[in-house]
Protein backbone atom coordinates (compact mmCIF):
# COMPACT_ATOMS: atom_id res chain seq x y z
CA UNK A 1 0.00 0.00 0.00
CA UNK A 2 1.58 3.18 -0.98
CA UNK A 3 0.33 6.39 1.41
CA UNK A 4 0.38 9.92 -0.09
CA UNK A 5 2.71 12.28 1.98
CA UNK A 6 1.78 15.68 0.26
CA UNK A 7 -1.12 16.95 2.83
CA UNK A 8 0.79 16.09 5.96
CA UNK A 9 4.48 17.70 4.47
CA UNK A 10 2.15 20.94 4.00
CA UNK A 11 1.88 21.92 7.44
CA UNK A 12 4.30 21.60 10.42
CA UNK A 13 3.13 19.86 13.59
CA UNK A 14 -0.01 18.08 11.51
CA UNK A 15 -0.31 14.26 12.19
CA UNK A 16 -1.74 11.46 10.24
CA UNK A 17 -3.01 8.04 11.71
CA UNK A 18 -3.33 5.39 9.36
CA UNK A 19 -4.52 1.29 9.28
CA UNK A 20 -3.00 0.21 6.60
CA UNK A 21 -3.39 -3.27 5.25
CA UNK A 22 -0.14 -5.14 4.10
CA UNK A 23 -0.73 -6.44 -0.08
CA UNK A 24 2.23 -8.90 0.40
CA UNK A 25 1.53 -12.09 0.57
CA UNK A 26 4.72 -13.53 1.14
CA UNK A 27 8.00 -12.13 2.58
CA UNK A 28 11.09 -12.29 -0.16
CA UNK A 29 14.22 -12.88 2.22
CA UNK A 30 18.00 -13.16 1.08
CA UNK A 31 17.53 -16.39 2.81
CA UNK A 32 14.44 -17.89 0.68
CA UNK A 33 10.73 -16.59 0.50
CA UNK A 34 8.38 -17.27 3.68
CA UNK A 35 4.49 -17.10 3.55
CA UNK A 36 2.70 -15.26 5.32
CA UNK A 37 0.48 -17.10 7.10
CA UNK A 38 -1.44 -13.95 9.10
CA UNK A 39 -1.18 -10.44 9.03
CA UNK A 40 -2.61 -7.55 11.02
CA UNK A 41 -3.24 -4.03 9.38
CA UNK A 42 -0.27 -1.97 10.10
CA UNK A 43 -1.07 1.07 12.33
CA UNK A 44 1.20 4.05 11.35
CA UNK A 45 0.89 7.33 13.27
CA UNK A 46 2.92 10.20 10.96
CA UNK A 47 3.77 13.48 12.04
CA UNK A 48 5.40 16.59 10.69
CA UNK A 49 8.42 17.60 13.25
CA UNK A 50 8.89 20.78 10.98
CA UNK A 51 11.06 21.49 7.99
CA UNK A 52 9.96 18.83 6.15
CA UNK A 53 11.07 16.02 8.92
CA UNK A 54 8.57 13.59 9.62
CA UNK A 55 8.52 10.64 12.48
CA UNK A 56 6.68 7.60 11.47
CA UNK A 57 5.72 5.31 14.34
CA UNK A 58 3.95 2.06 13.53
CA UNK A 59 2.86 -1.17 15.02
CA UNK A 60 1.94 -4.67 13.56
CA UNK A 61 2.12 -8.36 13.37
CA UNK A 62 2.99 -10.98 10.94
CA UNK A 63 3.44 -14.33 11.32
CA UNK A 64 5.20 -16.22 8.89
CA UNK A 65 6.30 -20.08 7.43
CA UNK A 66 9.57 -20.32 8.60
CA UNK A 67 11.54 -23.75 8.80
CA UNK A 68 12.86 -25.43 11.77
CA UNK A 69 16.58 -24.72 12.40
CA UNK A 70 17.05 -28.32 13.28
CA UNK A 71 14.12 -30.40 11.01
CA UNK A 72 13.14 -28.76 8.52
CA UNK A 73 9.19 -28.46 9.17
CA UNK A 74 7.71 -25.13 8.45
CA UNK A 75 6.94 -23.76 12.18
CA UNK A 76 4.06 -20.41 12.38
CA UNK A 77 6.64 -17.72 13.64
CA UNK A 78 5.20 -14.62 15.07
CA UNK A 79 7.18 -11.37 14.14
CA UNK A 80 5.95 -8.29 16.39
CA UNK A 81 6.71 -5.17 14.60
CA UNK A 82 6.92 -2.23 16.59
CA UNK A 83 8.99 0.74 14.99
CA UNK A 84 9.55 4.72 14.94
CA UNK A 85 11.38 6.10 12.49
CA UNK A 86 12.81 9.67 11.46
CA UNK A 87 12.54 10.88 7.21
CA UNK A 88 14.53 13.90 6.37
CA UNK A 89 12.57 14.57 3.38
CA UNK A 90 14.54 17.41 2.10
CA UNK A 91 17.36 14.82 0.57
CA UNK A 92 16.73 13.62 -2.47
CA UNK A 93 17.51 9.67 -3.24
CA UNK A 94 21.20 10.42 -3.96
CA UNK A 95 21.47 12.22 -0.89
CA UNK A 96 19.94 9.43 1.17
CA UNK A 97 22.45 7.28 -0.33
CA UNK A 98 25.70 9.43 0.76
CA UNK A 99 24.35 9.66 3.93
CA UNK A 100 24.23 5.85 4.09
CA UNK A 101 20.52 6.40 4.83
CA UNK A 102 18.57 3.27 3.93
CA UNK A 103 14.98 4.43 4.13
CA UNK A 104 14.20 2.96 0.69
CA UNK A 105 10.31 3.11 1.39
CA UNK A 106 10.10 6.28 0.57
CA UNK A 107 10.08 7.21 -3.27
CA UNK A 108 8.98 10.59 -3.88
CA UNK A 109 6.31 11.48 -1.59
CA UNK A 110 5.07 8.23 -1.14
CA UNK A 111 5.15 5.68 1.65
CA UNK A 112 5.48 2.10 0.55
CA UNK A 113 4.26 0.44 3.60
CA UNK A 114 5.32 -3.09 2.14
CA UNK A 115 8.44 -2.00 2.21
CA UNK A 116 8.93 -0.29 5.45
CA UNK A 117 7.34 -3.50 6.82
CA UNK A 118 9.90 -5.94 5.12
CA UNK A 119 12.81 -4.05 6.49
CA UNK A 120 11.22 -3.92 10.17
CA UNK A 121 10.74 -7.90 9.61
CA UNK A 122 14.43 -8.07 8.72
CA UNK A 123 15.50 -6.28 12.09
CA UNK A 124 13.29 -8.40 13.86
CA UNK A 125 14.02 -11.82 12.54
CA UNK A 126 14.52 -14.69 14.93
CA UNK A 127 17.76 -15.48 15.84
CA UNK A 128 16.64 -19.30 16.30
CA UNK A 129 13.53 -21.17 14.90
CA UNK A 130 13.09 -24.68 16.68
CA UNK A 131 9.34 -26.45 15.96
CA UNK A 132 9.92 -27.62 19.38
CA UNK A 133 12.61 -26.58 22.26
CA UNK A 134 13.33 -30.96 22.25
CA UNK A 135 13.72 -31.32 18.41
CA UNK A 136 16.20 -34.09 17.47
CA UNK A 137 16.96 -32.66 13.98
CA UNK A 138 17.71 -34.94 10.74
CA UNK A 139 20.00 -37.72 9.79
CA UNK A 140 23.36 -36.65 9.33
CA UNK A 141 23.64 -39.78 6.53
CA UNK A 142 20.58 -40.33 5.49
CA UNK A 143 18.02 -37.26 5.97
CA UNK A 144 15.32 -39.14 7.95
CA UNK A 145 13.67 -36.52 10.35
CA UNK A 146 14.36 -38.06 13.90
CA UNK A 147 11.00 -36.29 15.37
CA UNK A 148 9.31 -38.87 13.03
CA UNK A 149 11.21 -41.66 12.75
CA UNK A 150 14.78 -43.66 13.95
CA UNK A 151 17.13 -44.99 11.15
CA UNK A 152 19.67 -47.62 11.05
CA UNK A 153 22.60 -45.15 10.39
CA UNK A 154 25.79 -45.32 12.56
CA UNK A 155 26.32 -42.69 14.64
CA UNK A 156 28.49 -40.00 12.77
CA UNK A 157 32.03 -40.37 14.30
CA UNK A 158 33.36 -37.52 15.87
CA UNK A 159 36.24 -35.37 14.93
CA UNK A 160 39.34 -37.76 16.50
CA UNK A 161 40.37 -34.15 18.54
CA UNK A 162 37.05 -35.25 20.47
CA UNK A 163 37.88 -39.12 21.25
CA UNK A 164 39.10 -37.89 25.23
CA UNK A 165 35.90 -35.92 25.60
CA UNK A 166 33.77 -38.86 24.05
CA UNK A 167 35.45 -41.34 26.61
CA UNK A 168 34.46 -39.38 29.27
CA UNK A 169 31.04 -39.27 28.43
CA UNK A 170 30.72 -43.25 27.59
CA UNK A 171 32.05 -43.63 30.87
CA UNK A 172 29.13 -41.21 32.93
CA UNK A 173 26.82 -43.33 31.11
CA UNK A 174 28.14 -46.73 32.02
CA UNK A 175 27.35 -45.22 35.62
Amino acid sequence: MQVDLHDILKIDGKKMQINAELEMDQFHGTFGDYPIIRKSPVSLEIMNKGERNLQIKGSAEVVLAIPCDRCLEEVDTPIPLDFEKEVDMKLDEEERIQALDEQYFIEGYNLDVDKLVCSEILVSWPSKVLCKEDCKGLCNTCGTNLNLKTCDCEPTDLDPRMAQIQEIFSKFKEV
